[in-house]
């Protein structure tokens, strides 16, 4: 790899989907952690399962559902009020805690892919729509917290994705323009969020969005983040 180029100076990437494999990670926790909140009730669980978009044939979620790039408060609100739950910010942190105990199938070995950006020189940050306090649980577990320069969750005080606030808000602490800084996501709210910032936005297919999904949002569509530092090598030798 070589060194920071004129173009990227920063990356901020997402979490799940994108750092983890989405499928290996959360279609695992709900699998449990639905069954848990039922309590029992078959029917309390297929009406989670259903304003979830959680397949509980196939144990998997589906495209469509919130929990893929939602907030933990649009997730929560939803399972509150099957719950028939008032107590939103409880439900929020009983989420949380669950989610940061998730089994967590990184996409790559995270520490050496990592530590190889940030002696490039590159300045490197984690924006994602999960709590910051799963953030930082899962990026320590992983070993890679102490890499990063910036950790933002929907609730850091910044706003969410796809809104482009957190975005410049790494930016902004970092010390390096959206001009040069990309965003690497497996979902349309990383994209939309990557755009409105002003910044380039890279998809990966390590979520469940496909190619055609991602393609008319992004920059280039990568398998999975292995590819980004041959994708910045190649921005570079174009300039």
């Amino acid at each position: 790899m070589s060194g920071v180029s004129d173009a990227i100076k920063a990356i901020l990437f997402d979490k799940d989907g994108t750092l983890f494999d989405f499928r290996g990670t959360w279609d695992a926790w709900a699998a449990g952690f639905l069954p848990e909140l039922s309590g029992g009730d078959a029917d309390v669980l297929a009406e989670l399962a259903r304003v979830l978009s959680f397949d509980l044939k196939s144990q998997a979620f589906l495209p469509n559902s919130v929990v893929i790039a939602g907030s933990n408060r649009e997730i929560s609100r939803m399972i509150a009020r099957v719950l028939k739950r008032k107590d939103v910010a409880i439900v929020e942190q009983e989420l949380a805690d669950s989610a940061a105990k998730a089994p967590l199938a990184p996409v790559v070995e995270l520490a050496p892919f990592l530590s190889g950006l940030k002696q490039a020189g590159y300045k490197l940050g984690v924006m994602t729509n999960d709590a910051h306090s799963v953030a930082d649980a899962h990026l320590k577990s992983a070993g890679v917290h102490e890499l990063f320069d910036f950790i933002c969750g929907s609730d850091s005080g910044f706003g969410a994705k796809p809104e482009p606030e957190p975005l410049l808000a790494f930016c902004s602490h970092v010390q390096v323009g959206p001009f040069h800084t990309v965003m690497l996501g497996d979902s349309a709210h990383d994209l939309q969020a990557a755009r409105a910032a002003g910044m380039a936005g890279v998809g990966v297919l390590t979520g469940v969005a496909r190619a055609p999904e991602l393609a008319p949002l992004a920059d280039a569509v990568l398998n999975n983040i292995s590819e980004l530092p041959a994708w910045l090598d190649q921005k570079a030798m174009r300039r």
